[in-house]
């Protein structure tokens, strides 16, 4: 009688375990998940802002048609990213981004009235801004991530997530030609 008493408790603690290692899990991907919605929120801010910036530049540069095609390969790759959920289309449309922007600066650099715009300058701003919180979230996925991934390749949890599903989530990647310091000369 002693021995099943004994033989249920050491069931009943390890059913314990077992429930608090799955809760830890489930709570660790909801983190990775509304790590990943903050991103999102972030790339349709900047997609939001797209078509004013597109109607300021337009004012000024008519006839820059680079500019404009950049930036409705922006916009559809932000809407592919927010379509599919998917991080890596989220990083390649973050890629497209950096391209446009660099394209629109040197735009704005040919046109001195287009850069003395209260309008434009407004949108520069607010890009900016945009761009600290895309930073910022991109830095909180994938602190989430790695704390997600890194429980569910540990042990005993690994045996968990393997039970139940839990597959490991994707890092948010940087292009590699952003990853390169750039060439500052005076």
């Amino acid at each position: 009688m002693i021995i099943a008493v004994i033989i249920l408790a050491i069931l009943v603690v390890l059913a314990i375990i077992w429930f608090a290692m799955y809760n830890s899990l489930v709570k660790k991907r909801n983190t990775v998940n509304e790590a990943y919605a903050q991103i999102d929120t972030q790339l349709q801010r900047r997609g939001d802002l797209i078509p004013n910036l597109v109607a300021t530049v337009k004012g000024y540069a008519n006839h820059e048609a680079k500019v404009f095609h950049d930036i409705a390969e922006l916009r559809t790759a932000t809407d592919r990213a927010q379509a599919t959920g998917s991080v890596q289309d989220a990083s390649q449309a973050d890629a497209v981004f950096g391209r446009t922007m660099a394209t629109l600066r040197a735009t704005a650099e040919a046109y001195p009235e287009l850069q003395a715009s209260r309008n434009f300058q407004q949108l520069q701003e607010e890009l900016a801004s945009t761009e600290n919180k895309v930073g910022f979230a991109r830095q909180y996925y994938n602190a989430s991530t790695n704390t997600y991934n890194t429980a569910i390749q540990s042990v005993p949890t690994n045996i968990v997530a393997s039970v139940h599903g839990f597959q490991p989530f994707a890092f948010f990647q940087v292009e590699e030609s952003k990853r390169q310091a750039p060439d500052v000369s005076f």
